[in-house]
């Protein structure tokens, strides 16, 4: 029997690992993806980096997402039945993929490929018919994605909406500031160690930081909600903070 290999050895934690890759690299991937098969109409993702937050913000790559025009699906926390035919697929290919017999990545990545094709176009499905003959349309969403065209098909206004639909807690601290997407935004040292809400005005393109009593403490202006910044997943420098 072949080494086991670090991407899966018995301990392996998939969260864990995701946390390590660069959310730059996940979006070149999806990239890629979407250019061969399509643009779906709906991702259905875990909780965590870089996916999503647990009663929090979304994180900027589910922005560019939702952007393109998908509907996010979060599964809640500690339920797998919830993705019940993922978790299932993912089980096939482990057995067949046999990954504890792989030497690399290369050749994981090179099974799990052979193993998918398997699946997808030649093991019977349903009346002797591969999956493929059953359902024609699974070569392509037909949503056509390209990369150079990406600033002309991703838009702005379903990141507005959804963003709107949040209201999230935020403690100030001893500066007198909260956190939003890794940017400070000042409320008042005199609200320092006091939890406030913080949600989003889509009209006004503003945060809105509210008090336990719903009364409004201060408004801030939210230039990273924007399509540049969030298609390069913020890479450049944030705007500097300003008070209003």
């Amino acid at each position: 029997m072949k080494p086991v290999g670090p991407f899966c050895a018995p301990s392996f934690s998939p969260q864990r690992y995701w946390a390590h890759v660069p959310t730059q690299a996940v979006q070149e991937a999806l990239r890629g993806i979407f250019a061969c098969w399509g643009l779906p109409g709906a991702l259905r993702v875990d909780n965590g980096k870089p996916w999503g937050s647990v009663r929090d913000l979304p994180p900027v790559l589910a922005l560019w997402l939702l952007g393109l025009g998908m509907q996010m699906l979060w599964n809640p926390p500690r339920q797998p039945q919830k993705n019940g035919v993922v978790e299932r697929s993912q089980g096939t290919s482990k057995r067949w993929a046999e990954p504890e017999q792989c030497d690399d990545p290369e050749q994981l990545q090179s099974q799990l490929d052979d193993s998918d094709r398997l699946q997808r176009e030649k093991y019977p499905y349903r009346e002797g018919k591969s999956r493929l003959q059953v359902f024609p349309q699974l070569p392509h969403s037909g949503r056509t994605y390209r990369q150079r065209a990406e600033t002309q098909q991703w838009r702005l206004q379903p990141v507005l909406e959804h963003l709107a639909g949040y209201a999230v807690s935020r403690r100030v601290d001893s500066s007198g500031a909260i956190s939003v997407y890794d940017r400070n935004l000042y409320v008042g040292v005199i609200h320092r160690g006091k939890l406030v809400q913080v949600m989003f005005d889509p009209h006004q393109h503003e945060w809105l930081i509210c008090n336990d009593r719903g009364e409004q403490l201060r408004s801030k202006a939210a230039p990273e909600i924007a399509a540049k910044p969030i298609c390069r997943l913020w890479s450049e420098p944030k705007p500097s903070n300003s008070s209003r």
